[in-house]
């Protein structure tokens, strides 16, 4: 898996001359403006204290997650981290069964890169600001090149997992025929969070309650579901063309 993720990820970034639009992931205008994103601190529960009865799960899932590192399944962990929008296509590409990047699939691309910035999170965030596991727990992480970001940003709830299960149910809308395989791998992408050492389990958990709560919202938008028709269009040329076996 790793490799074909490697060679994909390649694809990808060779075809960034290319692309237009996308050079800066972390500009792209987000699918929601923040007065309709969903409000995740009007939303969630209060964030769990390490006094709570959940904290106690949330610790045994960080024991879990650290035997999980040095196995390929922490490697993928660590490469689901990266939410520049080639790795995103490159690594949801093997559960769609087809190659996704910014130049076989530019409306696929757009909406991703969309996700990446909407701030369903946010609020609850920067109001509980939650302290991080490997912060905590005075522990390496499995990403230390985002910890010095991470240090300073709230983990509850996670954007990663709430990003990862967005995107698992709109790719599901556009290739129902592979949703088995695309909703494992979305649910994988926010438990990679747990093994990194970077989110508790209870982050994930609402991570993916928000990212649920993005896509309902999206349905109500009438400009992203005219971008999810076309995607559909755009997805069924490219199955036939650069199909994954």
């Amino acid at each position: 898996m790793k490799r074909l993720i490697l060679v994909l990820s390649a694809l990808a970034l060779g075809f960034v001359a290319f692309a237009q639009d996308l050079d800066d992931t972390w500009n792209y205008p987000p699918l929601l403006s923040a007065k309709d994103a969903p409000d995740s601190y009007f939303i969630l529960p209060e964030a769990p204290l390490p006094n709570d009865a959940i904290f106690a799960y949330d610790y045994s899932q960080y024991l879990w997650g650290k035997l999980q590192r040095n196995t390929p399944r922490g490697e993928q962990a660590a490469e689901d981290a990266k939410l520049d929008i080639d790795h995103v296509l490159a690594n949801f590409s093997p559960c769609m069964g087809a190659v996704l990047s910014r130049t076989t699939t530019p409306t696929i691309a757009h909406m991703l890169a969309g996700l990446v910035n909407l701030e369903a999170t946010t609020t609850a965030k920067d109001h509980y600001m939650r302290v991080r596991p490997f912060v905590l727990f005075n522990e390496p992480s499995l990403t230390p090149d985002d910890e010095p970001y991470l240090r300073g940003n709230g983990s509850y709830p996670s954007g990663h997992a709430c990003f990862g299960w967005a995107v698992a149910l709109i790719l599901a809308e556009i290739n129902p025929d592979r949703q088995n395989e695309i909703f494992k791998y979305g649910y994988e992408f926010g438990q990679s969070r747990v093994i990194c050492g970077v989110h508790f389990q209870s982050d994930v958990d609402a991570g993916r309650l928000m990212g649920a709560a993005t896509v309902a919202r999206l349905h109500a938008d009438k400009d992203f579901m005219k971008t999810l028709e076309k995607a559909k269009k755009e997805f069924n040329k490219v199955a036939r063309k650069y199909p994954i076996k």
